[in-house]
């Protein structure tokens, strides 16, 4: 999931009003109180002693994919988790001086959805700490690669998985899963560089097809030597109630907040809707900061309510794959580029052999909507096609990294795009760079 910082469907001369904008500072506040929205929730639905067992147990999980955290340690636990995570995050934003764009809105909110479904105040930091010594070794400020290193940390789950499954003591596991964890984030940001070609910005989330292909090779070479990830699958149901007010709550603050800091929001949100959404395209900094969490809201409530609609289960990978989409709703996706993903997956389900609230299609559904650059840029049917087919490939890729990237559907949609928007240009344009924005340069 790898981004920019700059507008990709900007023009000279398009930057939105300064006066509308918010400092970093601001930005990161507003971050802050998304994050202890959720701590107050989690303390709502659980006592503190049932908290702190459950933060315990979710540390130690082995979060292969599906390990949702509400099952492991409670729902309490869970956005607690997810709450104190991402505000430690936005501390280290904050220390850094990093510039708080669409890209790091979409980072951020990404942390703060997948702290419920892998990523946890453990697992997290040597992913970024390799990410910091790859600054280092470049003699580069640490605050150009970040987003690059907390999204890196779809790959938090190997170091669970060889700290507290492999048959290893603590002697040897721990060290190994350290250094495995160090180079990993170490490699990130040169391979992301590399492979952001592959899909040319079709695919928004970057360094989720990297942390496939990495974890590809990590995988295999453990496998060599007879270490072989198992299979995880917990997934609650039963919460769409509590969980859906919630949801509503948030989502309708964003939508409220968007209008608060800009009364004209709704009539610039036409403006937003036009764009492609192909990356890099910061939409704060091309609409301003109202529209896009106008657009973040609409999209959360767009999101949650196909959960419902098609007889899914609210929890933690779901709400994880919502906030991954209204973290993006800020760099990338709108409503009307990301339901034709959403309806080719579903049409999918209906052709083939699985139902749409089976918890892998739900997931493919959601996190799926990576893809929406190609109905932004190419139209809805194309976008339903890249549904279509992104349904089938992330059924089939998780094997390759066994279950311990967690952005397995960034990796299935890089594929997807790297084949399919070559296709789309040839047979709509003689030069595939006027189509395909072939002029880009990767993050």
């Amino acid at each position: 999931m790898n981004v920019r910082q700059t507008g990709g469907d900007m023009e000279p001369g398009s930057q939105t009003d300064a006066a509308l904008r918010l400092s970093d500072g601001q930005m990161l506040a507003i971050v802050r109180a998304y994050a202890l929205a959720f701590i107050l929730f989690g303390f709502a639905v659980s006592g503190p002693a049932e908290i702190f067992d459950g933060l315990i147990r979710i540390v130690t999980a082995r979060d292969t994919l599906i390990t949702d955290y509400i099952g492991v340690g409670g729902m309490g636990a869970a956005f607690v988790n997810a709450g104190l995570l991402t505000l430690l995050v936005s501390f280290v934003y904050r220390l850094c001086d990093a510039n708080i764009g669409g890209a790091s809105i979409a980072c951020l909110f990404l942390v703060l959805g997948f702290a419920l479904f892998g990523k946890n105040l453990l697992n997290v930091w040597l992913v970024v700490a390799g990410v910091y010594l790859y600054a280092r070794f470049r003699k580069e400020p640490f605050s150009k690669h970040i987003n690059t290193a907390f999204f890196g940390a779809a790959l938090a789950p190997v170091f669970s998985e060889i700290v507290f499954s492999s048959s290893l003591s603590l002697t040897a596991s721990i060290p190994l899963g350290i250094a495995t964890s160090l180079l990993m984030g170490f490699v990130l940001p040169a391979v992301a560089a590399q492979l952001f070609n592959a899909h040319m910005g079709f695919s928004l989330y970057n360094v989720g097809f990297v942390a496939g292909v990495i974890g590809t090779v990590v995988v295999a070479v453990y496998k060599s030597y007879g270490f072989v990830p198992e299979p995880v699958m917990i997934w609650t149901t039963g919460n769409n109630r509590i969980l859906g007010a919630f949801l509503a709550l948030v989502f309708a603050s964003m939508i409220a907040f968007g209008y608060f800091v800009d009364r004209q929001s709704f009539g610039k949100l036409g403006a937003l809707l036009r764009l492609s959404g192909q990356s890099p395209t910061d939409f704060i900094a091309r609409v301003g900061i109202g529209p896009t969490f106008v657009n973040m809201g609409m999209t959360g409530l767009m999101s949650a309510a196909y959960i419902v609609l098609v007889g899914g289960a609210l929890n933690g990978p779901t709400i994880a794959a919502i906030f991954c989409i209204v973290g993006f709703s800020a760099f990338g996706k709108h409503c009307l580029n990301i339901w034709p993903i959403m309806a080719g997956v579903f049409l999918a389900s209906i052709a083939k052999p699985w139902s749409a609230n089976d918890p892998s299609i739900l997931l493919a559904a959601l996190f799926g909507t990576t893809l929406a650059p190609i109905a932004g840029r190419y139209g809805w049917r194309w976008g339903i096609v890249a549904g279509f087919l992104h349904s089938s490939t992330a059924l089939t890729v998780g094997v390759l990294h066994g279950g311990l990237n967690l952005y397995n559907n960034g990796f299935a949609a890089g594929i997807v795009a790297a084949v399919l928007v070559p296709v789309i240009t040839a047979l709509r344009s003689r030069d595939p760079a006027e189509s395909a924005g072939a002029d880009r340069q990767p993050p």
